[in-house]
């Protein structure tokens, strides 16, 4: 089998990257052409994601790789729920908001007076979130932003992108799935969500599964780049997506964990689950590749330990394998806390919010950074046995196995505190999953992989994978038994 080359941009909310995977004799070879920093910029008091900087960064990699073979497609993923809006002539209109902004995180509540919080969740199956793309846009309404009469066309990030990229302005599946104005059932708009709130449902675009080619490179892009003709693929175009496409998986009983910035918690299904149970638990519908829907719960991830880690290294550089380290010296089963208490969301010193969170629930605060970085590892560990417990519930099937895809399989501490925590075994990697998913899915629209199941045959021949058992131990149920106290108090932010 010839090899082929596939380049795969995944842009996460830190980092980016250009990733070119090579697909030769049924394995993927995959190697990271450029890294850069990604991270909302402050412009006059909002948060906003630098898209002429990440363009730059992407036009690099493209150059960077004209020379190697021949590239059979190019495709793009990005995080989700965040969007960019185009004008008439075709133009960006500023820079897109980025979902941490403060500015849009009070217009959820509101919304609902338009349309029950019921109706909504039966409409799209969407766990409610206050930056969901429906949530942002009416916090454009509430502002009286110019920016919504001057918009043609929403495109949200990875289409934005590839928009940039081709000049064609689409909608991938899996990444409209994230928005909170998709049908799940469907696979259509609810444009009465948005007429709701006043905003015209013209601005949406035809919806694209993803393993779509797209179309080939611009061809000013093209010829600058030495890469004239090359198609431009709408992969599965939100991250978790792509990541969830590559977990090295066999059989259904099973469930993932897509560990990174964020965690998100979930199980494949055929089709979406929304009922009264996945409503009050809180669980989203969210599509995935071959047709396939991710039912899940996003949970805050590492973000925590990102962050505390910034405010650690003013007075000293740690690494995370430094934080490790310590976390794995610290005792066991101190502070808890909730990870998805809005406490955590964006605030200017992480420990800080953390010993401010212990107080306000009546415990003591970690003392040294090995505790604190402990107390968030095991409380993530914690938060994932509560989320896989009510996805048992309301599948009425039990797991057998935890797949944790992502940067975060890379913490062994981790994974062993999941296995644990759940009692179930942990089978860790790719750290790569969702490159490889965005590639794989590529190579799928080029007829060059079958299927899904293809694609995760080739991923369990590609990588290394890592088990871990559960070391059972009552001291995990009694933590788990304060943890649910802890996370169902009314007077604790974000409680479940």
């Amino acid at each position: 089998m010839n090899a082929r080359n596939y380049l795969a941009f995944d842009l996460g909310a830190e980092s980016g990257r250009a990733v070119l995977g090579t697909i030769k004799d049924g394995k993927l070879a995959a190697r990271e052409v450029r890294r850069f920093p990604n991270g909302p910029i402050s412009v006059a008091g909002r948060l906003h994601w630098d898209v002429p900087r990440l363009l730059a960064e992407m036009r690099q990699a493209l150059i960077e790789c004209a020379g190697s073979g021949g590239l059979e497609s190019i495709g793009v993923d990005t995080w989700g729920v965040d969007f960019g809006l185009i004008g008439r002539h075709g133009e960006m209109l500023g820079l897109p908001y980025s979902y941490r902004d403060p500015g849009i995180q009070t217009a959820m509540e509101r919304y609902f007076d338009l349309v029950p919080r019921e109706i909504l969740y039966n409409l799209t199956g969407i766990q409610f979130m206050a930056f969901n793309s429906l949530f942002q846009l009416f916090s454009l309404v509430r502002e009286g932003s110019p920016l919504l009469e001057a918009a043609s066309d929403l495109l949200f990030m990875p289409d934005l992108f590839n928009y940039l990229l081709t000049g064609k302005k689409t909608t991938e599946a899996t990444i409209a799935s994230t928005s909170g104005f998709l049908n799940p059932r469907t696979q259509t708009w609810e444009k009465g969500l948005l007429e709701a709130m006043g905003v015209s449902s013209r601005i949406l675009r035809e919806i694209l599964q993803p393993g779509t080619v797209i179309g080939p490179i611009e061809r000013r892009l093209g010829k600058e780049m030495g890469l004239v003709g090359v198609p431009v693929t709408a992969t599965a175009g939100h991250d978790t997506a792509a990541a969830v496409a590559a977990v090295p998986a066999e059989g259904g009983d099973w469930a993932y964990i897509s560990s990174g910035t964020w965690s998100l918690v979930g199980v494949e299904v055929p089709g979406p689950i929304i009922t009264s149970e996945s409503r009050e638990s809180n669980f989203t519908n969210e599509g995935g590749a071959g047709g396939r829907v991710r039912f899940l719960k996003n949970i805050a991830g590492l973000w925590l330990l990102q962050q505390c880690r910034k405010s650690w290294e003013k007075e000293r550089k740690w690494t995370y394998g430094d934080l490790i380290d310590a976390a794995e010296a610290a005792p066991p089963f101190g502070a808890l806390i909730d990870p998805d208490s809005p406490d955590f969301l964006n605030p200017p010193d992480m420990p800080e919010a953390i010993a401010s969170f212990c107080l306000k629930s009546g415990q003591t605060p970690p003392e040294t950074i090995g505790a604190y970085a402990r107390s968030i590892l095991e409380s993530l560990a914690l938060k994932c046995r509560h989320v896989l417990d009510e996805l048992e519930r309301i599948r009425k099937r039990p797991f057998r196995t935890i797949h944790i895809i992502g940067g975060g399989c890379q913490n062994a501490l981790l994974c062993h505190l999941t296995a644990d925590a759940a009692g179930l075994p942990v089978i860790a990697g790719p750290a790569e999953a969702t490159s490889a998913g965005n590639i794989l899915v590529q190579a799928m629209a080029a007829g060059r992989v079958r299927d899904l199941e293809e694609i995760r045959r080739i991923t369990r021949r590609s990588f290394v994978l890592n088990a871990y058992e559960p070391r059972p131990s009552t001291s995990w149920d009694e933590a788990f038994r304060r943890f649910k106290q802890l996370i169902e108090r009314p007077s604790i932010p974000g409680g479940s």
